[in-house]
């Protein structure tokens, strides 16, 4: 028997204790290009123990509803934003960290055009696109040295509308 998680749509404030919702919400902070692009600056705080920031690309298989989720990783050397290349929408799922370990997972559907940051250390599930393509560029701390730890769950939650 699986655990439920209902999932929520993706909000500034919900998302805050794991990390930075990524969108052009509210007016740019200043228009550039000769007035015709709105300039949103500075939307997530990325966050490295040492090395560097990198982006990569990551072609994502997408997944159906509901969602068996079986585990959860966390980069304890880096926060990690996922920026879709497409208008899709996604699924975001999160734990709090209780003593080392994941509490109780919270799941989140993108709006298109959202993106997230997660903050270094912040449990969360795989990349999971709910329709294709499922492309996304990855910008995350390029550095010697292992940044990912995983937790799989006794018993899986279903991930649910």
């Amino acid at each position: 028997m699986s655990h439920r998680v209902v999932i929520a749509p993706l909000t500034a404030e919900a998302f805050a204790p794991f990390g930075d919702v990524i969108d052009c919400v509210g007016d740019p902070d200043k228009l550039i290009n000769q007035g015709q692009c709105g300039r949103y600056h500075n939307r997530a705080a990325l966050d490295f123990s040492d090395g560097r920031a990198g982006i990569s690309l990551f072609n994502a298989n997408p997944r159906s509803l509901p969602y068996q989720l079986q585990m959860v990783e966390r980069h304890p050397e880096g926060s990690q934003a996922f920026i879709p290349m497409t208008h899709q929408s996604f699924l975001v799922i999160v734990a709090p960290d209780i003593a080392g370990q994941p509490g109780v997972p919270l799941a989140f559907c993108t709006a298109p055009g959202q993106a997230v940051n997660y903050h270094r250390g912040t449990w969360h599930g795989v990349l999971t696109p709910l329709q294709g393509p499922g492309l996304f560029a990855v910008v995350d701390r390029i550095g010697a040295g292992s940044n990912l730890e995983e937790h799989w769950f006794d018993t899986p939650y279903e991930v649910v509308p």
